[in-house]
């Protein structure tokens, strides 16, 4: 990741803030050429096309389409009362190829007009339209090979079969050349479509505009034929199935009812009930009594022989005989014991009352075990009752059962007749009603304005092709121009190159456009032009980029070739000298010299003998008429990174510090080789020359990397070959201005 220091981030903010319209103009104007290149094909082709275009007639039908309410079938008419489909599917149906080829069978269009219609593209000899003709019958070809290779893809598939498509007969043609031009468009928040064709011939337009609704109206016709008789014939075959089922249902309902006497259910299944209850009260009456009985059969056997207790088991005491024993005996024993105060034991009396105690005794104790044997067989016949009447009970519930499951099968037999009966009568009421609204329409449709004969062409609409044309090809030239800029990776003004590296730009160089002129000796010749001042502004930058003292001696080097560093840094020599100042320029360019070119010295003995040493005497040239001085680079050595490396260079520069106020030292590109980063550090400072338009960011990015990473100290960048799209245009234009009337001869 891309990272910048703090001042860069901070102009980079500050720009992303302040863009203003003017920056998309410059844009614009930068790009013209493009722009108005693009613009201006676009509107030729539109006006070519638009005068060269066969003019195309139209005629429309408007028809009312409604859903008759009344005329359903098998439907609810509650279902349509909303259908936001309706209108569409309607004019699909209009658009379709039935009704294509009913206009064509109605109009007899395969046979007389054949000639009108297959004929039709000869008519036509435009260039343009020659082109699309050539196009489409490309296309043709191509989908036909396309169509033939599935065809025979599918051959193969199904066994081999070799199917061969039939030729499309006239009347195909002609009904896909209707469909082409045929336009059907709901009316908005109406029932109403409008029928719109188009042609070549306005006498055709308007027959087959009436033609295609009068089809539209038959093809309706003919859908609701076809389905009446389609719903019928389902009906009838669907009705007679209906019929077969129900008598089958209620065959084996009847059936089923005689083979379980199911006549009388519903009575049984009334009695049932009620029986059940019956037993189960007695069962109930049953099994009391018969705990009661239990109850006292154990309270004999817990009393045994002891009568007292015997007594006071309530069966016991309610027995009638026993209460008279009881009775008798209290008064037997009363008896004797009145006795026994007057009479002895013997005595006749006493052992007649005895007797009779021992009597009464003997009969309180046979009506004990009668009382206890007519309850063992109470409880005895209890028992056997209620085992009897819970075999009754579980009797019944079983037949309750097995009649409940025989009146269950009966009301699913039941259901399915009466189901198969209701759908039998509704078909059959259905069948009825279809054969009496048969020929009724389920769609109502009025022609509500008959087809007119276009008294001018509906296409081409000239002047909206023309707006249209001038709209498109402004919209292509200014978007081409944004690509093009969004895509051009170059550095383009000094705010820019600033705002990215927040290195300082010295100043920048407006592109000479004068033909015939030299800018490396422009200064010179006109000293008071914009270009020459520019320079100024570099040297100005130049004497100002070190707090104590200005650099003596300044690399002078650039990111590529062709960027313009040798002009640059003869102009900042020529402008140092200018002020008064003795100033040396070396061409360490050992590569590709070019400084005795632009002086027009020769460049046999140069800087490549001295640090060779083949050459000891003084290679200093002087360049007439200024305070310049130039050392050149001699014959290109072999070796020229191990010269411009050598410590001769060192101590010449050294040497010449003590002579010259500025030395320039002119080297190669950064990006090409390495010269520069040694050259960097026998100087001050490096200006690095980039190019506006030239000189991408790529470039700069690994230059200055090169640069940081052998501590180079950059003085800052001259901005060259800057025109007036670059950002600056409008201050080189009054700048421009501005000089012009002191460089006017007076």
């Amino acid at each position: 990741m891309q990272t910048y220091p703090p001042q860069e981030r901070f102009y980079e903010e500050e720009e992303e803030q302040d863009v203003h319209l003017r920056d998309y103009l410059l844009i614009l104007r930068k790009r013209k050429s493009i722009l108005f290149t693009l613009f201006g094909l676009v509107f030729l082709t539109t006006i070519i096309l638009t005068y060269s275009a066969t003019p195309i007639y139209t005629s429309s039908v408007e028809v009312l389409i409604e859903r008759n309410r009344g005329a359903s079938g098998l439907e609810s008419t509650s279902y349509y009362s909303y259908d936001p489909d309706f209108l569409e599917t309607q004019s699909t149906i209009v658009r379709s190829a039935k009704v294509a080829r009913r206009v064509v069978d109605s109009l007899k269009l395969a046979s007389t007009y054949r000639g009108y219609f297959l004929e039709e593209k000869k008519a036509e000899p435009s260039f343009f339209n020659n082109i699309g003709t050539a196009i489409s019958e490309s296309l043709g070809s191509l989908l036909a090979s396309v169509k033939k290779l599935s065809e025979d893809s599918t051959s193969q598939g199904t066994g081999g079969a070799l199917v061969v498509s039939e030729p499309m007969r006239d009347e195909d043609i002609i009904a896909a050349m209707i469909q082409g031009r045929l336009v059907v468009t709901p009316l908005k928040n109406t029932k109403i479509i409008n029928i719109s064709y188009s042609d070549r011939s306005p006498a055709i337009a308007k027959l087959v505009a009436d033609a295609v609704a009068r089809a539209y109206l038959d093809e309706l016709l003919d859908m609701k034929l076809a389905t009446s008789r389609y719903a019928l014939q389902w009906m009838t075959a669907k009705a007679q199935e209906e019929r077969n089922k129900l008598e089958a249902s209620e065959k084996a309902m009847q059936e089923y009812m005689r083979a379980n006497d199911l006549v009388t259910i519903e009575n049984k299944l009334a009695i049932y009930p009620q029986r059940l209850s019956e037993f189960s009260s007695q069962l109930s009456r049953i099994q009391t009594e018969r705990q009661n009985l239990e109850g006292i059969l154990r309270q004999v056997e817990v009393a045994g022989k002891n009568v007292a207790q015997l007594e006071n088991i309530p069966t016991f005491t309610d027995s009638a005989v026993l209460k008279g024993v009881r009775e008798a005996l209290f008064k037997a024993r009363q008896n004797i014991g009145d006795l026994s105060k007057k009479y002895g034991e013997k005595h006749p009396l006493m052992i007649k009352a005895n007797d009779e105690l021992t009597e009464l005794l003997n009969q309180q104790q046979s009506e004990v075990n009668r009382v206890i044997a007519a309850t063992r067989n109470a409880h005895d016949l209890a028992r056997s009752q209620e085992k009897k009447l819970e075999e009754q009970l579980a009797a019944t519930k079983n037949e309750l059962l097995n009649l409940n499951e025989k009146f269950i099968q009966y009301s699913i037999m039941k259901r399915d007749v009466d189901a198969n009966r209701v759908v039998y009568e509704a078909l059959t009421a259905n069948i009825k009603k279809e054969g009496v609204t048969e020929q009724s329409q389920s769609v109502n449709v009025w022609v509500l304005k008959d087809a007119y004969l276009p008294g001018a062409p509906s296409k081409p609409n000239k002047r909206r092709n023309l707006i249209l044309g001038l709209v498109l090809g402004l919209m292509a030239g200014v978007g081409c121009a944004f690509l093009i800029e969004y895509l051009d990776n170059t550095i383009k003004s000094d705010k820019d190159f600033e705002s990215r590296y927040g290195i300082t730009v010295l100043g920048t160089v407006e592109k000479l456009r004068e033909k015939g002129k030299k800018i490396e000796s422009y200064i010179v010749q006109k000293p008071l032009s914009p270009i020459a001042e520019s320079y100024r502004l570099v040297r100005s930058g130049l004497l100002l980029s070190s707090p104590e003292q200005p650099p003596k001696t300044i690399l002078v080097s650039s990111m590529g070739q062709g960027e313009g560093k040798t002009t640059t840094s003869i102009n900042i020599a020529r402008v140092f000298s200018q002020n008064g100042k003795k100033v040396l320029i070396i061409d360490c360019d050992l590569r590709r010299p070019r400084v005795h070119t632009v002086f027009s010295m020769q460049n046999d003995k140069g800087l490549s003998n001295y640090l060779s040493g083949t050459m000891q005497e003084n290679i200093i040239h002087k360049v007439a008429g200024e305070e310049l001085f130039v050392i050149t680079a001699g014959p290109i050595p072999p070796n020229p990174s191990d010269l411009v490396g050598s410590k001769r260079l060192r101590s010449l520069i050294e040497k010449m510090r003590e002579h010259f106020d500025f030395i320039l030292v002119d080297s190669p590109p950064v990006q090409l080789v390495t010269d520069s980063l040694a050259l960097s550090h026998l100087v001050d400072g490096t200006v690095i020359v980039v190019k506006a338009g030239v000189t991408t960011y790529d470039m700069v990015q690994s230059g200055l990397k090169k640069l940081r990473d052998v501590q180079c100290r950059i003085l800052g960048v001259v901005l060259n070959g800057v025109g007036k799209h670059h950002g600056g245009g409008y201050y080189y234009s009054g700048y421009s201005s501005y000089y012009a009337k002191d460089d006017t001869p007076s």
